[in-house]
């Protein structure tokens, strides 16, 4: 409660967030280990297995860690200078209404994820705990859906608690059953790897790792508005995503070697630890799940002008309904917008060193729509779905940060 006896909003979705409200460098950092922990990483981790031999493997994760840590640790940095929400950030650079695009971009994107995240969870549960029925697997998704959208409703506080408790269980239990996979099979593990058919490349192994956790990486602001300093913000999120991001590609990488899946889940199966399988895959799922819906909802709140409450159980609801045929109809539609998210990221980040005046306390915002920041994210997002060179999201964050610096210096001059 505030001196005037007003509800204080603790998420800070219309405003900055005050230093008084900062958190500290562990729970930042707890916070943002547990925004990696998504089974669809370990999707990127078993194509990289398959591609892959061991050092070719560790130079992949290095090349796409460095690059994707120096994207979203000038986010983070970004978002812990300022306080402001990935929302509040692109009234600034994309201007009031065009930040309604990528508002309305992030949102979708989050919002199909978390939906994917449930079925992920509930389908090979019924399967294995309820026989595999239909109703089993919807049931399961309901009760999920329910459980995190009122775990992500209640906000940064909520997010913590789930993250202190999930982010120590999921990493231990999951690397134990990683290294007794790994104790099990034939040779090293650098002999495991060697089954791999080298199809692939470390540049393009790199661009997997970079594609996996982009778009949900553009979102970081959301998270280290945070942060005591925009150092901490920075830092914790380099680390954090680093750390996750490697071992959940590496738990990706055991399963498809170990059991030919995907999931650590499976391999838990497979030695007989089914009742931590479960654990590590609820918790895994509910870490990343929350702060999809929670992104989702800001986003909702930005465009329709509403409090972030109500649009994170609108969200959740939408996520919910549709999960199973989000999982199985758009999963791939979900990675072409994987590509559209990276040059909104660039922008943002471009956006405050260039203009830093406009993101002080009371600054006044004039511009309604910077069209050529819209131009930036239109023209980025095709070259990185169509030019079959390079990494995607890179070729779409060159061109986003042409179209708007030219915009910028456009405008200096006029």
């Amino acid at each position: 409660m505030g001196n005037n006896n007003q509800k204080v909003d603790v998420d800070y979705s219309t405003t900055a967030v005050p230093q008084s409200a900062r958190r500290s460098m562990i729970t930042m950092f707890m916070i943002m280990l547990g925004f990696t922990f998504f089974s669809a990483s370990m999707w990127a981790g078993q194509e990289m297995a398959a591609g892959l031999d061991f050092w070719g493997f560790v130079g992949a994760l290095l090349v796409g860690g460095a690059i994707l840590g120096l994207y979203t640790g000038l986010l983070g940095y970004v978002g812990a200078k300022t306080g402001l929400s990935m929302d509040l950030l692109a009234q600034r650079s994309f201007g009031i209404k065009g930040s309604y695009l990528s508002s309305a971009m992030i949102s979708f994107t989050q919002i199909g994820w978390f939906g994917v995240g449930l079925a992920m969870f509930a389908i090979p549960v019924a399967n294995e705990l309820l026989g595999g029925s239909t109703f089993a697997q919807y049931a399961l998704v309901v009760v999920a859906g329910i459980c995190m959208t009122a775990s992500a409703y209640f906000g940064i506080k909520s997010l913590t608690i789930v993250s202190y408790v999930a982010v120590p269980l999921v990493a231990v239990l999951g690397t134990v059953a990683m290294v007794k996979a790994v104790m099990l099979g034939e040779g090293t593990i650098i002999d495991q790897f060697a089954v791999s058919s080298g199809s692939l490349n470390i540049i393009t192994g790199a661009g997997l790792v970079i594609g996996s956790f982009v778009s949900g990486g553009t979102a970081t602001p959301n998270f280290t508005r945070f942060a005591k300093s925009g150092l901490s913000g920075a830092l914790t999120t380099v680390v954090a995503f680093f750390l996750g991001n490697s071992l959940m590609f590496f738990f990706g990488a055991i399963a498809y070697i170990f059991v030919g899946g995907n999931d650590i889940f499976e391999v838990m199966l497979r030695l007989n630890m089914f009742g931590f399988a479960v654990l590590v895959l609820g918790l895994n799922i509910w870490t990343t799940n929350d702060n999809a819906l929670y992104t989702g909802g800001l986003g909702l709140a930005n465009i329709f002008n509403q409090k972030k409450k109500p649009m994170v159980l609108v969200s959740g609801v939408i996520g919910t309904v549709a999960a199973v045929w989000l999982y199985n109809n758009f999963c791939d539609w979900l990675n072409v917008l994987n590509c559209t998210l990276p040059p909104v990221g660039i922008i943002l980040v471009l956006g405050y060193f260039m203009n830093k005046k406009d993101y002080e306390e009371g600054a006044e915002l004039k511009t309604v729509v910077n069209w050529f920041a819209i131009a930036g994210v239109v023209l980025g997002a095709v070259v990185a779905n169509l030019v079959p060179w390079g990494i995607p999201s890179l070729n779409g964050m060159a061109v986003a940060a042409v179209c708007y610096v030219a915009g910028e210096l456009l405008k200096k001059k006029a």
